[in-house]
């Protein structure tokens, strides 16, 4: 039957025949009493519906409801055409009692990327890093407004199908008070579930399981607007956000090879021996490692270097050419190994402040006549009347760093560095399709599930496209 009605072009029939996914129950298969209690639902099965989830971005009620009636979910579950479902309660267990301590992140990127080098899909030997940042469940709104956007969601969702049903509707709580508009939210849930022509229709259902889901975990958490976890992370000086980072490293194929989650407020750079160090355990063999310029700090050029794998990031721009507005630059003498100043004075003399290797930056400083600057021209906003002395540093580039200036220059770099727009638009597919612009719930342990998951789909979307 499932041979005449799921085509073999469906996306869930190329994936059951892509993937054993028996490594499943070989890595739950201690979370079970194998002696006591009543039989367990398939880990398998259960797993995969958390897969349908994240492929169609649905609710627990909405993957558990379509699989009733969806002959591809059926056939994608193992489910016979007349077999009955699960309660949607068992997904919150499965993931709470059986999925809990497992490294599942590290383990299903580890099984796609072994599929797509067993495919010969991955050949190049190049990583892209970058990290992307997912919004706390609990940011930007409290959980008044949230469960405000969610009522107003399912309001207007029921208008578009009966204009009329306004006359019924519970009146609003206007008072900035939780425990009201957890009242109003119960009342109108009650409200529409009691009309069935109207709470049947799958688009008003799917905003109504949306508004239960949000009322449970309110009441289970008081508050939607702390998540102990998450941090605030800054993606540029002016805009910040609440929530977590997922470092990730990618092949030049666009499959996804590692991947850290922290909470918002860690740096890139540091992420970069962790996400190398992955790869090369799921089995790539890196010579390249392409990423922006928080990749390129001293102690990731020193670890590269050992491996004499190349990193194609531009160094920060303090090191090549300073944090200085052009009316402050000071142009370098090479004959006379002097700085010379804006109003063409050469420096008198120049002396070394720093000890090498101890952590700090050593500089140069360059000492100016300070009888020129008295009487300068250009002296305002450079020379402070009464100093005793006017001078200009610049750190001493170390030798890792002057290397790296020179390969920035060359064609390879240039080539490798067109391969980073890559990760950004797969950092795009995570947010857009697979819903991974904000938590879906708390704590950095249901983050790296999710990010599990989405990271899983999208490798097996693009080992298919690329099959």
């Amino acid at each position: 039957m499932y041979d005449l009605i799921v085509p073999k072009e469906n996306l869930l029939r190329k994936i059951n025949n892509l993937i054993d996914f028996s490594f499943i129950y070989d890595e739950l298969l201690t979370k079970y009493c194998h002696n006591n209690g009543r039989t367990a639902e398939c880990p398998i099965r259960m797993f995969k519906y958390l897969l349908l989830k994240v492929i169609y971005t649905i609710s627990d009620v909405d993957v558990v409801e379509r699989s009733r009636f969806d002959m591809s979910f059926k056939y994608f579950l193992g489910m016979l055409p007349e077999e009955d479902v699960i309660h949607p309660s068992s997904l919150t267990k499965f993931r709470k009692l059986r999925l809990k301590d497992t490294d599942l992140l590290n383990l299903l990127i580890s099984k796609t990327v072994s599929i797509a080098i067993e495919k010969e899909i991955i050949r190049s030997r190049s990583i892209i890093v970058d990290a992307t940042h997912t919004l706390s469940r609990s940011n930007p709104y409290s959980a008044l407004e949230i469960l405000r956007e969610r009522s107003k969601q399912l309001r207007k969702t029921v208008y578009s199908f009966d204009e009329n049903f306004k006359e019924r509707m519970p009146k609003k709580n206007n008072d900035n008070d939780i425990e009201k508009e957890l009242d109003y939210s119960k009342a109108l849930e009650n409200c529409i579930e009691k009309e069935l022509s109207i709470s049947s229709i799958p688009a008003v259902k799917e905003k109504l399981n949306l508004l239960k889901e949000t009322i449970e975990d309110t009441q289970d958490n008081c508050t939607m607007s702390k998540d102990k976890d998450a941090k605030t992370g800054h993606k540029s000086v002016d805009s910040s956000f609440f929530g977590y980072k997922t470092h990730i490293a990618m092949s030049e194929e666009r499959i996804i090879t590692a991947a850290v989650v922290t909470s918002g407020e860690k740096g890139d750079g540091p992420k970069l021996p962790e996400l190398l160090e992955i790869s090369q355990q799921n089995g790539i063999d890196v010579d390249t490692v392409i990423g922006d310029a928080a990749y390129s700090g001293k102690d990731n050029l020193k670890l590269t270097n050992e491996q004499e794998i190349k990193i194609v990031a531009k160094l920060n721009p303090s090191i090549t050419q300073g944090f200085r507005k052009k009316e402050d630059q000071f142009d370098y003498n090479k004959d006379a190994d002097m700085f010379v100043c804006p109003a063409g004075h050469l420096a008198i003399r120049k002396s070394k402040q720093g000890k090498k290797d101890i952590g700090t930056n050593q500089v140069n400083t360059y000492y100016f006549d300070i009888e020129k600057c008295k009487i300068c021209p250009l002296k305002e906003g450079c020379y402070k009347e009464g100093a005793k002395s006017k001078s200009y540093s610049v750190s001493i580039k170390s030798t890792i760093h002057k290397e790296q200036m020179v390969f920035q220059e060359t064609a390879y770099f240039k080539d490798k560095a067109k391969h980073r727009y890559k990760i950004e638009a797969k950092n795009g597919e995570l947010k857009n399709a697979h819903g991974f612009g904000r938590a879906t719930s708390y704590g950095i342990t249901n983050m790296e599930m999710q990010g599990a998951m989405a990271i899983f789909a999208v490798n097996l979307k693009r080992i298919l496209k690329l099959s």
